[in-house]
């Protein structure tokens, strides 16, 4: 099997281990990157950067000098780190899915973990935070091999269940949080946008940075139902009945409005937003990963 396969949820939803499924998106992943108009991460990888007017001389690294014809630096330990933290949303709405095999929750799980994946081999500091109606787990971001195992092993045993406070979490994250660091955020985002806004610019007020991966599911996006559908709210149980037909353009028009006011919100303040939903490859959010670390340098 090609190695960018592993990138296809429906292929990772077979793979029943947690850190085989984190090595395996991350691994088609990089197997796609050499051959994307990406390939230029490779330098990131190797903990260089382009030499700059102001820079030491005696910094340039002549052996890729030899290779490459341009001049690179090596970049200190402490230019090269950015500490991550993925904060995970366990809403009873990201245990939803219709007619794909991984859930919301599944599906940001699997991109969780091979961004820790990533992060660990490339000695980054990471850490986990869960959050419901409160903040359930939190684990402080470390950079040791044994750091990706003990987030695995909390997010296999992480199960959405209940209501959720994305805003109230969030500022509560920004006041645990002392040293900057990169927020990677992972929800469905069902609940008043305004609150949720006010809280990722309360985050980068307090200086970090944050990638806001909008994790909806499949059917959520393109809405394949058909005559008279009955709708529960998960988290209260109300339930809707509504005619899917009638209604189905003015819940696309909706989703692109919240969307659109999302990408428009974050855009303004500095912060990534990325829209995915459960049918999609793995390597978007990736890529976001890298573009946001390499942006920092």
């Amino acid at each position: 099997m090609p190695a960018e396969d592993y990138l296809k949820p429906e292929v990772i939803q077979t793979v029943a281990r947690l850190d085989l499924r984190a090595r395996f998106i991350v691994e088609g992943f990089l197997t796609g990157l050499h051959a994307s108009p990406f390939h230029g991460f490779s330098v990131e990888f190797s903990e260089h950067r382009r030499y700059s007017q102001g820079d030491d001389p005696k910094d340039i690294d002549w052996l890729v000098y030899a290779k490459t014809d341009r001049y690179y630096i090596k970049k200190y330990q402490a230019e090269t780190n950015i500490t991550g933290y993925l904060l995970m949303d366990l809403s009873e709405s990201m245990a939803y899915t219709y007619r794909q095999q991984l859930t919301k929750f599944d599906y940001s799980v699997c991109l969780a973990a091979a961004l820790a994946y990533l992060m660990v081999h490339q000695q980054d500091p990471v850490g986990l935070m869960t959050f419901g109606d409160t903040i359930k787990q939190s684990l402080p971001a470390r950079s040791k091999r044994t750091q990706l195992g003990n987030i695995l092993a909390l997010l296999a045993k992480s199960h959405p269940t209940g209501p959720t406070e994305i805003a109230r979490n969030l500022r509560q994250v920004a006041s645990m949080i002392k040293h900057r660091g990169l927020l990677m955020i992972f929800s469905d985002l069902l609940t008043d946008p305004e609150p949720v806004i006010q809280a990722l610019h309360y985050l980068r007020h307090a200086r970090h940075d944050v990638i806001l991966f909008h994790v909806l599911d499949e059917a959520e996006v393109t809405f394949p139902f058909d005559g008279m559908v009955d709708l529960r709210e998960p988290e209260t149980g109300d339930e809707l009945i509504i005619d899917a037909e009638g209604i189905k353009g003015d819940y696309q028009e909706a989703l692109k409005e919240l969307r659109d006011k999302y990408r428009k919100e974050c855009l303004a303040m500095g912060a990534d937003y990325v829209a995915l939903d459960t049918s999609m490859p793995f390597d978007r959010a990736l890529v976001e990963y890298l573009s946001q670390r390499r942006a920092r340098f």
